[in-house]
């Protein structure tokens, strides 16, 4: 009986591309796969049949051949059908691999030996505000996982190297048939890497690492921010057996200062004023980041929440040699425990005081306050 034509079988067009051809294919294959019909010779002929056409029609050269000649083009002889038919179960195999590969195998499919790269480790640390100024060297002690001594990290006794898995010949995953469905596996020897430790390093039982505590010193750069993370490649957990470690991020938080608060390069502070230097001027001393001593000149007349600006005695900035600003915030501090004499004085001072004249602000709000009574009678 003559063949079925491939394009036909498929359910596409001649023209049909390459996407088209594999969708219609996976939607039949999926329709007769003989584990969805058990014991169904029909749906097992048909199976194989649209697998063939699938495998003529999605290479290129076999399709212009068939396209051409037709099944002529591969009956025995011409390289076509009865080579398909000889290597049937290798060719299924590598096109329901092609496929449904990521459903069956999972999105990691891995040839040969997986890296068994070391795992990435955190470590958080905190320092002052004048560290972060300035810069620092610091020690470190982080608990993790270094390369066996003894057996140099290849996990074998005396440092004898892995060797090749006799189960899956090296290739980490062995593959097992039932009927024309191939399905493929990690390899139960050797669990996917590809080689085997004859015997194993008593020290380190295989692993070619074990867990110590590491000390390293750190070099923390003036300017770091809260927030700011420092790599050390290569300082993480070694690798299994060899393999290459991970590495080490350090999270810097800075500590609360008593006086300082910082916004990015700038440093402010909040400094009580007391009422007379307010009033009458003066001058102050301020600490700054760098630890020194700043003056600042206050004049007569000082409100509360006025900024003096200290250009360039802020913080420094991360990879340069720029400083941010400094901003001293005056806050007018009221006088308390005031003895009698002071108290007099001071309500001599008020009899004397022209409030629009002395206290502007006031006089301007409570002014205001009274025409919005006056306003709310009318």
């Amino acid at each position: 009986m003559a063949k079925e034509d491939f394009y036909v079988q498929l359910g596409v067009d001649r023209a049909a591309g390459t996407d088209a051809i594999k969708r219609a294919y996976r939607k039949l294959a999926m329709e007769y796969h003989p584990d969805r019909n058990p014991g169904s010779k029909a749906a097992e002929k048909k199976f194989k049949e649209i697998a063939e056409a699938y495998h003529v029609l999605k290479d290129g050269q076999k399709r212009a051949a068939y396209d051409r000649f037709g099944h002529a083009a591969f009956e025995a002889g011409s390289g076509g059908a009865g080579g398909f038919e000889r290597g049937f179960a290798t060719g299924f195999a590598d096109i329901f691999d092609e496929m449904f590969g990521d459903f069956v195998h999972g999105t990691g499919r891995r040839d040969g030996a997986g890296t068994g790269r070391g795992g990435d480790l955190r470590y958080n640390m905190e320092v002052s505000i004048e560290d972060a100024f300035r810069g620092k060297k610091a020690t470190i002690r982080v608990p993790t996982s270094v390369t066996c001594g003894p057996c140099k990290g290849t996990g074998g006794a005396g440092g004898a190297p892995p060797v090749t898995c006799a189960t899956c010949r090296g290739h980490g995953r062995i593959r097992s048939q039932s009927g024309f469905f191939t399905v493929e596996r990690t390899c139960p020897s050797c669990q996917g890497g590809g080689k085997v430790i004859k015997e194993p390093c008593r020290t380190c039982g295989g692993g070619g690492r074990v867990q110590k505590e590491k000390t390293l010193s750190v070099t923390i750069p003036a300017g770091v921010e809260d927030g700011t993370r420092i790599r050390l490649a290569g300082e993480g957990e070694a690798g299994l057996r060899g393999a290459p470690p991970g590495d080490l991020y350090i999270f810097l938080t800075i500590a609360p200062h008593r006086i300082f608060q910082r916004d990015g390069a700038n440093i402010y502070c909040r400094v009580p004023i007391p009422m007379t230097t307010a009033v009458l001027g003066g001058t102050i001393e301020v600490p700054t980041v760098d630890s020194a001593r700043a003056r600042v000149t206050i004049p007569s007349g000082t409100q509360t929440g006025h900024q003096f600006r200290l250009k360039g005695k802020g913080m420094t900035v991360l990879r340069s040699s720029a400083r941010g600003d400094m901003f001293v915030q005056a806050v007018v501090e009221t006088p308390v425990n005031l003895t009698a004499k002071q108290r007099e004085l001071l309500r001599t001072f008020e009899s004397e005081t022209n409030s629009a004249r002395h206290s502007p602000e006031a006089h301007g709000f409570f002014s205001k306050v009274k025409e919005l009574w006056e306003d709310l009678k009318e």
